[in-house]
């Protein structure tokens, strides 16, 4: 599950945001000022940190800059103004993106999956558990130790399922990860036709899945109770 951390004072701000993407797969929690982030930074690993610019007891900009003294968790800057100086500003303190309010809700979410994608794919590299061996970064997937062929769809819904063991993801969250683009454009079979294929290829029965199994109502999860 990733952490999130908001460093927001507009408390209903930052409980909107919390609400508008909660997802089983992510976990936020809230804090209204710096002294209160550097507190819980010392407890807890986050995987983002959403940082308003503007805080009661300081700078985002210079909290920023400390931060990436010690850490280098993504960071996502919410700033009130769309000035070139402040968008410089920001990404010089060490900031990974930035976003300018107001802003959507799909805008955000799309910024968040992305930095959350990126540290992902620098973390994890290689899924090796029982009968399967993937190694994302070759492209050589392992079955049983034989080679097993998969396009890049199918290895983009592989990698967000793998890497999210016993977690259900839901259809929209694999939507957005393997077509980031604009998911509004892609035929919701595409998906459907994505994970059947997977399971052609790695279940000993593909329509009696034991990986690859169809939450109904919910989405999709990977059990690798098998390994032995």
């Amino acid at each position: 599950m990733k952490k999130i951390l908001i460093v927001e004072d507009d408390i209903d701000l930052a409980e909107g945001i919390e609400i508008a993407l909660g997802k089983d797969e992510l976990q936020f929690f809230l804090c209204t000022n710096i002294k209160e982030a550097r507190n819980i930074m010392e407890k807890i690993e986050f995987d983002l940190l959403i940082l308003d610019v503007n805080l009661p007891d300081g700078s985002g900009f210079d909290f920023c800059k400390e931060i990436r003294k010690t850490n280098g968790v993504s960071i996502l800057l919410l700033t009130a103004r769309d000035l070139e100086l402040d968008v410089v500003r920001g990404l010089e303190s060490g900031a990974d993106d930035y976003i300018v309010k107001p802003f959507s809700v799909m805008v955000l979410r799309a910024r968040i999956r992305a930095l959350l994608r990126r540290y992902s794919q620098d973390e994890e590299k290689e899924y090796s558990k029982g009968i399967f061996n993937f190694k994302f970064s070759i492209m050589e997937f392992y079955k049983e130790g034989k080679l097993v062929d998969l396009s890049k769809t199918e290895q983009k819904i592989l990698y967000l399922l793998v890497f999210n063991e016993n977690v259900i993801l839901t259809r929209e969250r694999l939507l957005e990860w393997v077509w980031p683009d604009g998911t509004e454009y892609v035929d919701d079979n595409a998906l459907s036709v994505g994970i059947r294929r997977l399971r052609d290829k790695l279940e000993y029965t593909p329509s009696k899945p034991k990986f690859i199994k169809t939450i109904y109502g919910k989405g999709y999860v990977w059990e690798n109770n098998y390994a032995e």
